[in-house]
């Protein structure tokens, strides 16, 4: 497929602008031509997702459209006839493994085979990684962002019909659609989409660019897949939002997050999770729903990025370090057992030593359960990019190494206190460790590993705390 047809190529000028429109919703029933269901039939696919929930809820939209076309799924990725490599942008490593990957698949490709490589998400909406995919990796044969998911079989199509080269990367946010099939990948625990996009902007990140303007769904719309999702036995539901509390602000018909928890939580699921939120939309009413519903697990994620108030307004966050100590404050004081992770970014440009002594004073003051925690990442077209760094790259790997001992000595603390207390546990398996130990999540969020049967897979059970690591503990099955 030397030929190459560009339909539309992202630019981040355009992804950057914002409109007060109420964004659109489609209803429309997927369609697919009689001909390509008979090429579909005999094919398989295979998707690798990298980044966050977001991404891989996306994969459940592309193989669910992939299978209602008639495509099987493939175990491996040598034995798929069409390869979609689904990307992550927030940083500059996860961008290398992509490269790398797409690298590998060009021995898959042989002369005369139908193969397709397409690659599509968050890493593809820049225009610079268009441009290089473009000139020189030839062995794609497919570009598509994140706002055209939905035109995936289509573009597919296409490709097939032309033998040509697609790329169509659209920068405008497109309908919010439902009625899009689904492949779930589990059968007990399930990601939904309540909203996409952010309209933040924090200077170091490429997402508002990448997913655009946030756009609600309907309350309605979600009540229906998450009552859908009861009916058939799920155990936990995790409402996703690169911006969770942010939502409904759009609608402007006196929809709210906290409405919506409340109103997911009376659904009767067992568990109910959220990711991720913005200190600045938390609301007093969405602590309180937290607090009044025992469905609603205690443990949030809530990213702080730096301690130091100087950072913060460099970083666009909105809020002062005394805020957000205040929020946590406020918090702890009301849902019991309250579990808090976070975010942090060492090495922002020409912060200081001092300035970052803040962020460690912040890690203990909050004592949170766990961080991911990251050294600065540049991402082309953000503000941050632009800024002057006088942070060597020594003193960021020396402050990161500094940030992940205290992180890691509190998280320590708080795991110790488990031992000889009993958790609840969604069982999701075996150990990846060790096939002979199961494995699942405390309501928590906390990794526990126990002995039992295969048949507890997808269950809540007890256990008994005896043991504590760094990023796991350690426990023996209760049996009422």
């Amino acid at each position: 497929m030397a030929a190459c047809k560009v339909i539309n190529k992202p630019n981040m000028k355009e992804a950057a602008k914002r409109n007060r429109e109420a964004s659109k919703i489609s209803y429309e029933e997927l369609t697919i031509s009689e001909k390509f269901k008979n090429y579909a039939k005999t094919r398989k696919y295979f998707i690798r997702t990298y980044g966050c929930q977001a991404n891989i809820r996306d994969e459940e939209t592309m193989a669910g459209m992939l299978e209602f076309a008639g495509f099987k799924k493939a175990d491996k990725i040598e034995d798929a006839n069409v390869i979609i490599l689904n990307t992550c942008a927030v940083r500059e490593n996860a961008e290398d493994k992509v490269f790398g990957e797409i690298g590998q698949l060009k021995g898959l490709k042989h002369k005369g085979d139908d193969r397709v490589i397409a690659v599509c998400g968050c890493m593809i909406q820049q225009t610079h990684i268009v441009d290089i995919i473009q000139d020189k990796y030839r062995q794609v044969d497919l570009l598509f962002g994140t706002h055209n998911i939905d035109n995936l079989l289509n573009l597919l199509e296409e490709v097939y019909e032309s033998k040509t080269r697609i790329i169509d990367v659209e920068s405008k946010m497109g309908e919010v659609r439902e009625n899009l099939p689904s492949t779930r990948l589990d059968t007990y625990k399930a990601f939904v989409n309540i909203m996409y996009g952010c309209d933040k902007f924090c200077t170091y990140c490429i997402v508002p660019y990448t997913r655009g303007k946030e756009r609600s769904r309907k309350m309605e719309d979600i009540l229906r897949e998450c009552q859908d999702l009861v009916n058939k036995g799920y155990m936990e539901i995790t409402l996703l939002g690169q911006n969770v509390n942010a939502y409904g602000k759009d609608l402007k018909d006196g929809s709210s997050f906290a409405l919506l928890l409340e109103s997911v939580a009376k659904l009767g699921i067992p568990r109910l999770r959220f990711t991720t939120s913005h200190p600045w939309d938390f609301s007093d009413e969405m602590i309180d729903i937290i607090a009044k519903y025992d469905n609603i697990m205690p443990a949030i994620h809530l990213p702080v990025q730096s301690g130091n108030d100087e950072i913060l307004r460099l970083m666009g966050r909105r809020y002062t370090s005394e805020q957000y100590k205040a929020l946590v404050d406020k918090m702890k004081a009301r849902i019991p057992n309250l579990a808090l992770t976070t975010d942090i970014i060492v090495g922002f440009p020409n912060e200081t030593y001092e300035q970052f002594l803040d962020t460690l004073k912040m890690v203990e003051y909050v004592k949170y359960d766990g961080a991911f925690t990251f050294i600065y990442s540049p991402r082309v077209g953000t503000p941050a990019a632009r800024m002057v760094d006088n942070v060597t790259s020594e003193e960021k790997h020396k402050r990161f190494d500094e940030l992940v001992k205290v992180v890691e000595k509190e998280a320590t603390i708080k795991a110790n206190a488990l031992v000889g207390q009993t958790v609840k546990v969604l069982v999701d398996g075996a150990s990846k460790k060790n096939k002979d130990v199961l494995s699942g999540y405390s309501e928590t969020n906390k990794l526990v590993h126990f002995h039992g049967s295969a048949d507890l897979v997808g269950k809540i059970v007890k256990v008994k705390i005896k043991e504590s690591h760094l990023y796991s503990v350690i426990g023996e099955l209760v049996n009422d």
